[in-house]
């Protein structure tokens, strides 16, 4: 190969070089100008609203170009409406967000007709709060503990089949003998501790922040107004009280625990951010460092601990290793006892 030639070819390999790295410093840089959208899986008022409230408040301030940042509500179908539609559907270009169910990954294993999405394909930013389900009962039921709810018929409000709240409470019916109908169709946790509060319903089971945040004086006094009973998780809720079990600690039988563990997973999801598969990894990278930024902001901490949510922070890295951990671990014997459980089928 002749000088000239190797000149042309070092020029090229230069030129595409740089043309690689101007893509890339191009969708990490400034932002000035855009607006960024969070999608709602649920409607307003419950924990993914406020949540994601506080991040279009504050994430913005961390992105280069400190764009806009609106968000837009998506309920339907306990949230799988949004989290479909996200997942197969939005521009991967950083600009649209997902605050995902905290059950994606349940819900893939245990719905895999309905779900359109692959949570190991979606790239997490981030979370910040860990969560787990609560069954709470007016008290005016005569019931204070979990044992009074069995040899009794109780009827539950919750979102979808899909959503964490249902899925929670058939684990319960089916793992500590509850006689409950569930009541699907409301639109998040506001809704369904409306229809408690109204007394269209008996019960209902969302994480501990939707209560603590909302309506805190339901759990006060020598007669509240509603007790909670049972929970769901990995840890239990530093928030709670001692005499509220964990239903990991209620069963003994291998199988039954091994399916309760599975599900538990979802509370370690929590309330974060991804962004769709496809993404830039230069917008990742920007996004991910955004959001670690975010949670170590004294006004976002500020803002959280005024609205009553706690903040629990872990990186994206972190989520996306239980992801997809939790997925590629899932035995098919276990996914589909966990399923007979909650569906019954």
């Amino acid at each position: 190969m002749n000088s000239t030639s190797l000149r042309v070819l070092g020029a090229s390999l230069v030129a595409i070089a740089a043309l690689a790295a101007s893509a890339n410093a191009v969708s990490a840089q400034d932002w000035s100008g855009k607006t960024l959208k969070i999608i709602v899986p649920y409607g307003p008022g419950g924990t993914y609203d406020k949540y994601s409230h506080s991040f279009s408040k504050h994430l913005g301030k961390q992105i280069p170009g400190k764009p806009t940042i609106i968000m837009q509500h998506m309920p339907g179908a306990g949230g799988t409406k949004a989290m479909n539609w996200h997942y197969n559907v939005a521009v991967p270009n950083g600009h649209t967000l997902l605050i995902p169910l905290d059950n994606a990954v349940v819900n893939q294993l245990l719905r895999p007709k309905r779900v359109k999405y692959d949570a190991r394909g979606y790239t997490w930013l981030g979370s910040s709060n860990q969560t787990n389900q609560v069954m709470i009962i007016r008290s005016d039921t005569g019931v204070n503990k979990w044992q009074d709810l069995r040899g009794r018929n109780t009827i539950a409000a919750a979102a979808g089949k899909a959503g964490f709240d249902h899925v929670a409470m058939s684990l319960f019916r089916s793992l500590l003998k509850f006689n409950l109908k569930i009541v699907t169709g409301y639109k998040g946790s506001t809704a369904t501790t409306f229809a408690v509060e109204q007394g269209e319903v008996e019960a209902n089971c969302n994480n501990w922040l939707a209560y603590s945040s909302k309506v805190p004086h339901w759990f006060t006094g020598n007669k509240p107004f509603a007790n909670a009973v049972v929970q769901l998780g990995v840890f239990r809720d530093p928030d709670l009280p001692d005499n509220i079990p964990l239903l990991h600690e209620l069963v003994s039988d291998p199988k039954d625990k091994a399916a309760v563990d599975f599900v538990s997973v979802a509370g370690l999801l929590g309330r974060g951010l991804v962004v769709p598969p496809k993404t830039n990894k230069g917008v990742i990278n920007m996004l991910r460092g955004a959001y670690d930024k975010m949670n170590l902001d004294r006004a976002f901490k500020s803002e959280l601990k005024k609205k009553r949510l706690r903040l629990i922070a872990a990186n994206g890295a972190e989520i996306q290793k239980i992801v997809n951990k939790a997925i590629n671990e899932a035995s098919p014997e276990i996914v589909a006892h966990a399923r007979k459980l909650i569906v019954g089928k």
